[in-house]
This record gives C-alpha cells, structure tokens and sequence, in this order.
C-alpha cells in the first residue's frame, strides 16, 4: 500500500488525522519539517499556516502538496478546521492548482461531535454556531451560521453549496452538506482522482474506511503511567480548559496560571519567568500531576491571544528543559504547535486516539517524551479531566 498524504493548517488539525488513520490501522507520521520514514503509511504535514496571509497560508499549501506528490502520495486530502477557521479557501484552491484538479468537495462537518451542516447552517449540538462560544474566538468569530458566508469567496473556482444529490460540478468547490454519519459516508463515496477532498476527521476516517475494512480490535499503544511526572499545558479559555481547571483544584493538584498583569501587555520579564518554571519544578516533587494555563479573562484581541499563547510556552519550554517530564498534555492547536517548534521536535510518531481529536504522539529518541495534544474546542476525556 502507498502511502496517504494529509495536508493541514495545525498541529492539532494534522494530529487528529494521524490519530484516525492509527485506528484504522496505519503507520502514521507528523511532519513539522524533514522527510517521511520509508515505511510510514499515512504522512500528515502541519503547514502552521492558518495564522498567515491568505498567499502565505496559499504558498505553504501548495509546497506541501508538491512534497507529497514527491513523496509518491497515492492520494491526498486538505484538512481544515471544522467550524472553517484560516485560510480555507486560499489553502484548498492553492492546493488543487498544484495537483491540476478541478473540483473539491469540503465537508467540514463532523456529525458524531454534534458539528452538521443542515439547510445552508452550521450547527454545534443544535445550536447555530454563531450563539455558540466560537462566536467569541479571537481570530475567526462565527458571526453567522450560514456556510456560505464563513468562509472567503475563490478566486479560480466556484464556490457552492450542495443539493439534495451528491453531484461535483467541474470548476467547484462544492461544500457538501452533513447531519448525520451515514451523509458523511455517501459523500465519501463521491471521491474519484479528478477530486480534491477536504474537509474534517470523520469525512477522513470514511474516505479511509472506503478503501480498506477497519481492524477487529482497536490499534493503539497501551501507557502505563505509574508515578512519571505527567504537565498539562492549558493554552485556552474554553469551557474544555475551565473544566480542567475546576476538575485539578478539586482534586488538589498544583494548578499555576500567568500573571494578572499580562492582561494589560505588561512585559513578561525573565526573571517572572523563571519564578514561576521553578514554582512548577517544586511542585512536582509532592505531586506527579501539574496543571499549567492561561488562566486569564477571554481576551477578544488576537495579538494579545497571541502574546498570552507565547508566554505560557516561555515557561513550558523551560519547565521541560530543566525537569525529567515523560508526560506533557497540551491543549490548543497554537499552544501545541509553538511548543513543539521551540523543542525543535520536528517528526512525531503517532502512537494512540483516546478520544476523537485527542492524540498521543511520540518523540522519537532513546527515551521518548509523549505528547498528547487536543484542539482547545473539543473535550478532554474523563480518564484525564477525573485528575485521580
């Protein structure tokens, strides 16, 4: 079997998808930078681009499209964010200009999370995504439900919202509309080698479901935790991060968040760094559980996000270097991402799913680190969230 190529705008987007393909039963790599190993069967690159420009996030997705076809990718898919934040339009199209396709089919939707696209709407569990917290995010507030105006119009395509049938006219970038799984599935089967397919993780898992049985028994590597020293990294205000919060306090473990001041773009000066890393580190010697935030009001400005995000890192990076940690979970795809890029890790083996979009991957060395990341919008599953 040839391998698969995942193209995405994160870390958490490009984990999810390896996470899925795990499952399913493949060797999956994520790529920041350097080549796939030779026996990998599905390569997911994070481009790190849903931050950009609409040409630089355009100019990074063809790249990664032109290494894949490259690295001999039997087939490749565009992965974006399920409620349609970055540069959708700009990524999808710079993609099928580099492959000479002509048509797509973007299913964001994931049915079994409660994300369906029904009528022209995005719904999350029954609600219209524009009076759901994604409306307060940063960078991309949904301020409308429909479709059709969440994301840029394309410059060398059409832009569409499917019917009733599951037809993709030439030209076209056709949002394919999903309340249920058994939507997903039919429009999984709609893919042929003239299409670019785009879209979330359940639309992926179909696509690879297509082609190959699912195992008999789920694929993933069993962890044993035992008393290794295990840091929750919590770089969001959502209400999964709250509950993360709330969950470690109750249960009296260290909990440790950014300074007040921060709020009001004070400088994170050295020193104030450095107090609270070693803060952590002595921590760690009551407890093998640490929980580091945010830990401020949400922030509407997305350069002071930004800046927040950066700081927090600041610390875990000198947490990390100076402390034997086996265990980091880190929630939110920027937090994730700049963590990994400042430990300069630049290949991770994707080693279990523990809940959709909830990935442990490995960094390859002697004695791995195992870094288990998740989007800041998704759940965290209770084995973690219980803090026993």
């Amino acid at each position: 079997m040839t391998m698969i190529g995942v193209i995405a705008d994160d870390l958490t987007g490009a984990a999810e998808l390896g996470a899925v393909g795990r499952r399913l039963g493949l060797k999956a790599d994520i790529l920041l930078n350097g080549h796939p190993t030779t026996n990998a069967d599905l390569i997911c690159l994070d481009t790190d681009s849903r931050s950009c420009t609409p040409a630089q996030a355009a100019n990074r997705a063809a790249a990664a499209a032109g290494f894949l076809q490259a690295a001999g990718a039997r087939w490749i898919y565009k992965k974006v964010d399920s409620v349609l934040r970055g540069n959708v339009t700009a990524e999808v199209e710079a993609v099928m200009r580099q492959l000479g396709l002509d048509r797509a089919v973007l299913l964001p939707a994931n049915p079994s999370l409660g994300r369906i696209i029904r009528g022209g709407e995005y719904f999350v569990n029954g609600t219209p995504i524009d009076r759901t917290e994604f409306a307060h995010d940063p960078q991309y507030p949904r301020r409308s439900s429909q479709v059709l105006r969440m994301i840029d119009a394309p410059q060398h395509f059409e832009l569409r919202l499917a019917g009733e049938n599951f037809e993709v006219p030439e030209k076209t970038i056709l949002i394919g509309q999903a309340d249920s799984s058994e939507a997903v599935r039919t429009w999984a089967r709609t893919r042929t080698s003239a299409l670019l397919p785009v879209g979330g993780a359940e639309f992926f898992g179909a696509l690879l479901a297509e082609e190959r049985p699912p195992p008999t028994t789920l694929v993933g590597q069993d962890f044993e935790f035992g008393d290794e020293r295990q840091l929750f990294i919590c770089g969001t205000t959502s209400k999964a991060g709250e509950e993360l919060f709330r969950s470690a306090r109750q249960a009296n473990m260290p909990v440790f968040t950014l300074p007040q001041e921060l709020m009001r773009q004070y400088d994170f000066l050295p020193q104030a760094v450095d107090v609270i890393t070693q803060q952590v580190i002595t921590a760690f010697a009551g407890s093998k559980r640490v929980v580091l935030g945010v830990g401020l009001p949400h922030v509407q400005d997305a350069r002071l996000a930004q800046r927040l995000t950066g700081h927090l890192v600041s610390v875990a990076e000198l947490i990390l270097r100076r402390c034997d940690i086996k265990y980091v979970f880190a929630e939110g795809g920027a937090t994730s991402a700049e963590l990994v890029r400042r430990m300069n890790w630049s290949r991770l083996e994707v080693c279990r799913e523990w809940a959709p979009g909830v990935a442990t991957l490995a960094v390859p060395s002697a004695n791995p680190t195992w870094l288990t990341i998740k989007p800041g919008s998704y759940s965290w599953p209770k084995a973690w969230t219980a803090m026993t």
